[in-house]
């Protein structure tokens, strides 16, 4: 199965509809159908006293990237929303960048739930271990002409 959205046009709602975590620069470097691994570069206003990143940074990635699983379903579908999200920070992450495999577990009419862990680049334990759940909104229905009822 094909995602519903290229992993570019994933990118631009990132940069456009999230634009506190499309200002850290990440970028989607797969995208599978319910699947998708982003990139967060290492910069210094992500370090926090200790020699390590941030949570907030951590947290934010993992939320877009489970927003790119869902949208690679569910196709542009920029108002669907997080309702609900748990992060778990399981050991300290290298001064690196941070990559954020998502995956779906289900994907309903108007809930999906999944799963995201983040690595720092080129270490096979994961730093995080996040999972969430998205609300998606209705879809109009349609005639069948393909206009909105």
């Amino acid at each position: 199965m094909q995602p519903a959205i290229e992993a570019e046009v994933m990118e631009a709602i990132i940069r456009d509809g999230v634009p506190l975590i499309g200002a850290f620069g990440v970028t989607v470097t797969a995208l599978g159908a319910g699947t998708a691994t982003l990139l967060m570069p290492c910069r210094e206003d992500f370090v926090r006293p200790g020699g390590t990143i941030t949570g907030p940074a951590l947290f934010g990635l993992a939320d877009v990237a489970l927003y790119a699983a869902v949208l690679s379903r569910v196709g542009r579908v920029e108002l669907a929303v997080t309702t609900s999200m748990a992060i778990n920070f399981l050991r300290r992450p290298a001064l690196v960048p941070v990559v954020a495999e998502a995956r779906l577990l289900k994907l309903g009419k108007r809930l999906a739930y999944g799963e995201v862990l983040l690595f720092s680049q080129g270490e096979p334990e994961p730093v995080a271990h996040a999972t969430g759940t998205y609300s998606i909104p209705p879809r109009p229905s349609v005639n069948a002409t393909g206009e909105a009822v």
